[in-house]
């Protein structure tokens, strides 16, 4: 995958806002599971998060361990505005496929979705996924549940839950991955909500 280009392609959208993505506030499945987490230390990723609202949730939470990742530092900007007293050393301006770490939780707000569907992308992106978890790690949170097209410029790309598991499965034991019951009106109907612990 090109980096530059990834990173031209998002940096003009948000210029352009061209971001229907953007709800502009924590979706309700990640609210939802979010306020059922008990240990406020544990270690969290959010890549591609984009304007990070549920990063601003954590953190406003108590979870003090929240680390925000993307590859336009357009968003990055605009959460740094919202939150001046987000730690900056945990504001990450990077591809998500050269970054190294560990975490306990990995927050998937439809980041999938956004790479191009390819069988190396999406390949690569649960073996990152797996190699940035802890031993006990999860992956938890939404995917986009409508057809994927031939359309490389009409991000974000679809999927169904079958396609997902195909490439999550070599990696993850599911422990739910559902159509999401709480989803907001606009996405009725369009979205998988899914906990997955590293095999």
């Amino acid at each position: 995958m090109n980096n530059l280009k990834e990173q031209e392609y998002w940096s003009q959208r948000y210029k352009e806002a061209r971001t229907g993505w953007d709800i502009g506030y924590p979706s309700t499945p990640i609210k939802e599971y979010i306020d059922q987490l008990k240990d406020k230390t544990i270690s969290i990723l959010i890549p591609g998060a984009g304007n990070a609202y549920e990063a601003e949730y954590l953190w406003k939470q108590g979870f003090t361990n929240v680390f925000i990742m993307d590859i336009s530092e357009i968003p990055l900007e605009e959460f740094k505005r919202r939150n001046p007293d987000f730690p900056e050393e945990q504001i990450l301006h990077k591809d998500f496929f050269e970054h190294e770490g560990q975490y306990n939780l990995i927050v998937e707000q439809t980041f999938f979705c956004s790479l191009i569907p390819t069988d190396e992308n999406r390949n690569a992106y649960a073996k990152h996924m797996a190699s940035l978890l802890k031993p006990t790690g999860k992956l938890v949170g939404v995917w986009f549940d409508f057809p994927l097209t031939g359309d490389m410029e009409n991000r974000p790309f679809g999927g169904n839950r079958e396609l997902y598991l195909k490439y999550l499965e070599p990696y993850f034991k599911g422990q739910t991955f559902e159509r999401c019951y709480n989803s907001i009106p606009p996405r009725q109907e369009n979205e998988l909500f899914g906990i997955f612990k590293k095999i």
